[in-house]
């Protein structure tokens, strides 16, 4: 038998083919990525390939797209298909992130590379329980650590972020002046895919299970410490503030409750 990743796919194989790599890959792949793997096959052809796929799928009316995001292209499900999905996988016992994740979230977005006792200091509670969270949802990365005393861990966004949210780039998310939205944007689109969800967000792990303000309202007064950072004397780092735990110790901590 003859191997045929080594033949050149004609135009109408070329459709099959990246609807089987796609669907395969399970994440968004870029037309260039896939183009390397096939011999005469350029991006272009790839894209124009991708195009032919979703007009397919929308004429066939199927339950599935190709969409566009992250940088690359990955095969979804159609959006008016999602109560089903959303009620499938509630059976899977999927758990929605708490407003002080998105809180978190949000923050890093836009201080990124940014460390725990930074978020800490913005939020003005302990932030390890849900920064834990995230981590292990892969919606946030390390990104290494940052050159000052104790060393703490940076955080960032993931890719797997862009895709949780249905963003093609960070350029999607609203200006800083705008920050609050970003908070609201994300509540927005979880709360949509648990619509139907009975049970209610879990509260911040500091015990304020009385607290009024919504996720949006603390993201808006969080803004404000993002958009002023105390400013280091000239030629100098600004020093870690020793009240303020390191990474290691955050994520060390017992934790007070469910904040996740």
């Amino acid at each position: 038998m003859s191997d045929r990743a080594t033949e050149t796919p004609s135009a109408e194989e070329l459709v099959a083919v990246v609807e089987a790599i796609l669907y395969a890959a399970g994440e968004p792949v870029q037309a260039k990525v896939i183009s390397r793997s096939l011999s005469g096959v350029n991006a272009d052809d790839v894209r124009q390939a991708m195009k032919q796929l979703d007009e397919r799928f929308e004429n066939e009316g199927a339950g599935l797209r190709v969409e566009h995001v992250a940088g690359g292209a990955q095969i979804s499900t159609r959006p008016e298909l999602g109560a089903w999905v959303r009620r499938f996988f509630r059976e899977q016992n999927r758990t929605r992130l708490s407003p002080a994740a998105l809180e978190i979230l949000a923050i890093v977005a836009y201080r990124q590379p940014v460390t725990g006792p930074e978020i800490m200091a913005i939020r003005g509670k302990d932030s390890s329980g849900p920064l834990k969270n995230l981590l292990e949802k892969k919606l946030v990365r390390m990104m290494g650590r940052k050159k000052v005393i104790g060393n703490p861990i940076l955080y960032g966004t993931s890719k797997d972020f862009l895709v949780h949210f249905g963003l093609n780039t960070l350029g999607d998310l609203p200006e800083m002046e705008e920050f609050e939205e970003v908070v609201g944007l994300l509540e927005e689109r979880q709360a949509a895919a648990f619509a139907e969800e009975d049970e209610p967000a879990e509260t911040d792990a500091a015990g304020e299970a009385g607290e009024a303000a919504t996720a949006s309202e603390a993201g808006s007064e969080a803004v404000e410490a993002a958009a002023e950072p105390e400013a280091a004397p000239e030629g100098e780092s600004a020093p870690e503030d020793p009240a303020i735990p390191t990474d290691r110790e955050l994520l060390e901590l017992p934790q007070a409750g469910p904040d996740h």
